[in-house]
């Protein structure tokens, strides 16, 4: 089967060099495009090489802008591609602008769909993701569940056929690297880190970075933490904390240690060495759950419940008050439990195996 596999930013990256080698086991002819969504090196080529993703066959160098102006200047180069390639199938990552170009591309071109982590709700239609996932997952063909609740949730929307619940291949991602991190990475000892000895923070999202008195009250309430707090800046967060005249003081604030954003690698590694993670990333809540890490996420809802369910992941608005009772709360003795939501760590080769099955599967 010939696949244009379409990606852009770093949880993209992370999926596609999880399910791109178990693709090429299978003798499927694999074509990835890269949009350029994620462009700075730390977030985009240094994925690639970490994960010895193949160097992507197109790359349509995108960058920044509004949700419409990515999402058209994607539309107009992955149609180009796509009418290039003739491929059998287009497989899509997630939620991201990448995804739903991709979605749009293939389907006015009558390209059968693939799409890995479909199903997923925020139910909170002011999210973009949420737009964006759920206009991806009803042009789809083939529907790749991370989780049981994903698949009723598509149920519930009408979709019930090629829905198949696969598990989260961002867990498999988890299981193949955390070892290879633990030995490979030396990025406690370069920033003077002890394990448990330290929170971990990322702040990303338009809705805290592009509102002040979100990303001020994060950072009032980082500042007050009883642990230094490792911050790796996302350019968003750095541009947006520039605007504010923040930038200087939080990089010289003895509480804060800012650092340039981290590989994959030393990224597994300060996630599982961490106190507790706070964060406003959807991926990071999953990642934090399977390295046993306790999470306080930034935002009022999130895609992945079952984070919250198991008690590793409590969600609280962006300001200061709630965001200090939330640490407090998650480093205290707490009940914790399992959580086999999200598979077995084989989600690559059971979304191989139904590709398989569809093998010159057509419109009807």
């Amino acid at each position: 089967m010939k696949i244009v596999s379409i990606i852009g930013a770093r949880p993209q990256l992370i999926k596609a060099a999880t399910l791109s080698p178990v693709l090429d086991r299978a003798q499927h002819d694999e074509r990835i495009l890269h949009t350029g969504q994620h462009y700075d090196h730390e977030l985009s080529r240094v994925f690639i090489d970490e994960l010895r993703l193949p160097s992507p066959h197109y790359n349509l160098g995108v960058g920044s802008g509004s949700h419409g102006y990515q999402t058209g200047e994607m539309l107009k180069g992955i149609e180009d591609v796509l009418r290039s390639e003739a491929p059998d199938m287009v497989l899509l990552y997630g939620d991201t602008n990448s995804t739903l170009a991709g979605a749009l591309a293939a389907a006015k071109l009558n390209i059968l769909i693939g799409h890995v982590e479909a199903g997923v709700r925020h139910y909170d239609r002011r999210v973009p993701e949420e737009i964006n996932r759920v206009l991806a997952d009803h042009v789809s063909s083939l529907l790749f569940c991370p989780t049981k609740r994903a698949v009723s949730n598509l149920a519930l929307e009408g979709i019930t056929e090629g829905v198949y619940w696969t598990g989260d291949i961002m867990y498999d991602s988890i299981l193949r690297h955390a070892e290879v991190s633990a030995r490979a990475s030396t990025v406690l000892e370069d920033f003077g880190l002890q394990a448990q000895g330290y929170y971990l923070a990322t702040v990303h999202r338009p809705s805290n970075t592009d509102t002040p008195e979100h990303l001020v009250g994060i950072f009032d309430a980082l500042r007050q933490l009883d642990l230094p707090v490792v911050f790796p800046m996302h350019p968003r967060t750095r541009l947006a904390t520039q605007k504010l005249g923040l930038l200087d003081r939080l990089s010289n604030d003895r509480r804060l240690k800012v650092i340039p954003p981290q590989g994959y690698l030393d990224f597994l590694e300060l996630q599982r060495n961490a106190r507790l993670i706070l964060t406003d990333s959807g991926g990071v809540q999953k990642e934090a759950l399977f390295l046993s890490t306790p999470c306080v996420t930034l935002r009022e809802y999130s895609p992945w419940p079952e984070t919250v369910e198991s008690g590793w992941n409590v969600l609280v608005p962006p300001c200061e008050a709630a965001i200090l009772k939330a640490v407090a709360q998650m480093t205290s003795v707490v009940s914790r439990s399992s959580c086999n939501a999200f598979g077995d760590g084989h989600a690559a080769e059971s979304i191989c195996r139904v590709l398989a099955e569809h093998e010159g599967m057509t419109h009807e």
